[in-house]
């Protein structure tokens, strides 16, 4: 099973219900912000942070269908094959093997915030403010889309198989999901949702550009979005400079030649030693000769 969430760019219309319900479910405190202008459009808070995982940014385009509004969210992109995961020496993140989400341990972490440089999006933060800080970033809702908080009973009777269900398909999601109004933000199996969202775009082409953001991008995201503008316009990182090879492919070729660059650093060292002592010896004994002749 392979969870994700699709997001319809052209749904949104700002109201940042998902960044307060993000904030609800997560226990973050709430920041002292400004209207700001920055990679993401126009957002407040200025980016995301140790106490926010999720943020909407606002652009103004001027397009060829005049001037256009678009809201984008952006949070973890929860890829199938995160790079944080493989950058991590200590294994602090994990991906949860029941709901898919990129899970991170703070008992484990040891600070080097190697996550931070590998991410191909720019997601993870760190607490800058804390003695001692952890790496902070959206969680999936893991809590939530493993079910594990699905009460048995309601207002104290037995919920039935029937209610039972129905309250796990509409409770298990990410709290953003949930929450939206307009539908802009959809949660369900990964493969279904690139199904619907081919549909919505053959059905009005002129809606949409045609791309499903995060279908292919580092090897595929938990996190898709379909938009009626270029995603480089509204701070996305350029497919192109992303690629679609995972980034842990990367990493795990450069590991792989480890063992024989040392062992083949050490047999030139070692090679180099014995030619030094024989020199040496070399220069001893001349200098020996040398001495007996006097």
């Amino acid at each position: 099973m392979s969870r994700a969430c699709l997001v319809d760019l052209s749904k949104c219309f700002g109201c940042r219900g998902c960044q307060v319900a993000c904030k609800q479910w997560n226990g973050l405190k709430a920041e002292k912000t400004r209207f700001f202008a920055g990679s993401y459009g126009y957002q407040n808070p200025p980016a995301l942070s140790a106490d926010t995982f999720t943020l909407v940014g606002y652009s103004e385009l001027d397009t060829s269908k005049g001037l256009q509004y678009i809201f984008a969210k952006r949070q973890c992109m929860h890829c199938l094959e995160p790079a944080c995961e493989s950058a991590c020496p200590v294994r602090a993140f994990s991906i949860d093997k029941e709901t898919g989400a990129v899970t991170y341990d703070g008992t484990k972490c040891m600070g080097c915030r190697y996550c931070m440089m590998a991410c191909p999006f720019g997601i993870p933060t760190f607490e800058w403010s804390k003695t001692v800080p952890y790496i902070r970033k959206c969680t999936f809702c893991a809590d939530r889309t493993s079910g594990a908080n699905i009460e048995s009973e309601l207002n104290g009777q037995p919920l039935t198989e029937e209610s039972r269900q129905c309250f796990d398909e509409s409770y298990s999601m990410p709290a953003c999901a949930k929450t939206c109004p307009t539908g802009a933000v959809k949660f369900g199996e990964r493969e279904a949702l690139i199904v619907e969202a081919r549909q919505r775009m053959a059905n009005s082409p002129d809606r949409y550009t045609g791309h499903i953001y995060g279908e292919h991008e580092a090897g595929g995201t938990r996190w898709m979005y379909i938009s009626p503008v270029p995603f480089e316009q509204l701070g996305f990182p350029p497919s192109e400079q992303i690629g679609t090879t995972p980034y842990p492919k990367y990493t795990h070729a450069a590991l792989a030649s480890v063992p024989y660059v040392v062992i083949g650093g050490g047999a030139v060292l070692g090679g180099l030693y014995w030619l030094y002592q024989r020199r040496l010896e070399s220069q001893q004994g001349n200098a020996g000769e040398r001495g007996g002749d006097a």
